[in-house]
């Protein structure tokens, strides 16, 4: 062998050692995130939608045509919007068909699609928050920004009234993929992008009230990035007005790929 030949051949096998040693990219983890309306109409939000019975007849139908859809996805991790030991509960009393009927979104879609999906578990990942409200709307009538206020609920009410005419109307899916634009989603995290408005000096009721929103959120996806694998196929149900941020999370955690969910509900 020539010396050249013997210095090429040389290079080549270094080059081979070195990209046998380079780290292998890990699978991403693709998560959808679904904002819903609450189903069993339990008015705990300042703005509710008011849901028609999905226990109807023609509303299972339309609940079973989402969770068919959303199986196209081929989900291997479903989470919801209650708490771990709740979830494990109830999830094992649906899979056993002793859980007593439930309207909650999250057994009508949750349990719906992880039982579709054959999933043995579902992941509950809700956490509780403060939301101190008041001190933001004292604030606003001590500093002639009531009004403000007033409009940044009465847009949000506005919203919430399309999806009850969407849903009563139409469909779930309907109300659904309206709920799931992301143009809709940002629209509808104004209240929250105005609240760093409220507040002045020591005195920042807003950004205490953004800053308890936030912190819940990520308490909310830090454990959805925990449950997750390599790989892993996720849908998440959760209240939309935690779409921006979870979806905000999802998007910049290494290793996490955020899919559509318009791209599967029906």
């Amino acid at each position: 062998m020539s010396r050249l030949s013997f210095v090429l051949c040389g290079w080549v096998l270094s080059l081979q050692t070195l990209r046998a040693a380079e780290p292998v990219e890990a699978a991403v983890a693709e998560v959808i995130v679904v904002g819903t309306y609450h189903f069993s109409n339990p008015g705990q939000d300042q703005h509710n939608v008011v849901a028609d019975d999905v226990l109807a007849p023609e509303r299972q139908q339309q609940l079973d045509r989402i969770a068919t859809s959303l199986q196209r996805f081929r989900p291997t991790l479903v989470a919801v919007e209650w708490p771990r030991d709740l979830v494990n509960e109830r999830y094992a009393g649906f899979l056993a068909g002793t859980l007593a009927p439930s309207r909650n979104e999250v057994v009508q879609l949750g349990f719906r699609l992880a039982l579709l999906a054959d999933l043995s578990a579902v992941h509950g990942i809700d956490v509780d928050g403060d939301f101190p409200y008041e001190p933001v709307q004292a604030w606003a009538e001590q500093h002639g920004m009531a009004n403000r206020l007033v409009a940044l609920s009465e847009a949000a009410q506005a919203s919430v009234e399309r999806i009850t005419t969407l849903q009563r109307e139409g469909s779930i899916g309907e109300a659904l993929r309206e709920m799931n634009r992301p143009e809709r989603i940002v629209q509808d995290n104004a209240f929250y992008a105005e609240l760093p408005r409220f507040g002045s000096g020591d005195e920042q009721p807003g950004a205490a009230l953004l800053s308890a929103w936030n912190a819940r959120n990520v308490a909310i996806c830090a454990r959805l990035v925990q449950a997750l694998k390599p790989g892993d196929r996720a849908v998440v149900f959760y209240g939309a007005g935690h779409s921006f941020l979870l979806r905000q999370c999802v998007s910049q955690t290494p290793g996490l790929k955020l899919a559509e969910a318009n791209a599967y509900l029906p």
